[in-house]
């Protein structure tokens, strides 16, 4: 929402060859309450002057010597690089308007002055200029504040990927295809994650819980200390723990797993204990 305050301190330039119209113009907006009004009768000085000071609305007469008012509006087109050239042009020639709009004027007033008129078309058009201006200060604080949080997310990604890896035997990512993408420690050989195997029946996997595990990963879902074990070649049972979770990119497609994983053989030997004796 424009404000009034913000209306009448907008930056006005009147461009004409004819003092008398210079004159009119600025009487009629210093009468409309307009604060920041400026004007030239010299066409060559209106792009350096915009350069300057990137007014708001430009009142720009059409026929000029030297350099017209069409002219002029291609110039401008230089300056304003976003294709949006605020130029309200002024002419007595009804066929020149349609020409003036093609040229990207965003809108004309007819000579001679109807004062009720230009000061409407001058409020329209500076109230559309301003909210152009507010879309664009919007999506740029917009734009910054994604760039923000992105890295304030990779920032929060590293320092987990970090405290996973420093808090078990091995951390792993995984793409949706399976294919592992980052990893710390023999994920292949410990979790079967990433093998030409993918972990199935072979290298002593038990395939039962393998098969409760690949379930898991299908369903996309999570799972939590989940422990299961495998068969060395020397007989040896081997107990592995592993967590992990779904990932899903910025439009909730599925786009693969992460998870910790831990050898918990010693722990698991610790718990049982010692088995009684057996009564003769």
């Amino acid at each position: 929402m424009i404000q009034p305050s913000e209306l009448l301190n907008a930056s006005i330039l009147i461009v004409d060859d004819q003092e008398a119209n210079v004159m009119l113009l600025e009487q009629m907006l210093a009468n409309a309450g307009y604060r920041n009004v400026s004007s030239t009768m010299d066409p060559f000085a209106v792009c350096g002057l915009h350069r300057d000071h990137r007014y708001d609305l430009i009142l720009l007469d059409l026929q000029m010597p030297g350099m017209d008012g069409f002219a002029v509006l291609e110039a401008l087109k230089e300056i304003e690089l976003d294709g949006y050239v605020p130029v309200l042009v002024i002419t007595a020639q009804p066929n020149h308007k349609l020409r003036a709009l093609k040229a990207s004027a965003k809108d004309f007033i007819g000579k001679p002055f109807e004062l009720i008129e230009v000061e409407t078309r001058i409020r329209n058009m500076l109230e559309v200029r301003l909210l152009y201006r507010q879309l664009d200060r919007y999506n740029q604080q917009l734009e910054q504040t994604v760039l923000e949080r992105t890295a304030q997310l990779r920032a929060s990604e590293a320092r987990f990927q970090r405290f996973a890896e420093l808090s078990s035997d091995w951390y792993w990512e995984q793409d949706a295809d399976g294919k592992l993408t980052h990893w710390s420690g023999p994920v292949t050989d410990m979790v079967g994650i990433g093998g030409d195997d993918q972990g199935g029946d072979n290298g002593g996997w038990d395939a039962a819980e393998r098969a409760q595990l690949a379930d898991n990963i299908a369903e996309r879902k999570p799972f939590l200390d989940y422990v299961y074990s495998r068969t060395g070649a020397n007989g040896k049972v081997q107990q592995l723990q592993v967590s992990g979770e779904p990932m899903f990119d910025e439009a909730s497609r599925f786009a693969g797993y992460r998870g910790i994983g831990r050898d918990v053989t010693a722990m698991a030997a610790l718990f049982a204990g010692p088995r009684p004796a057996t009564e003769k």
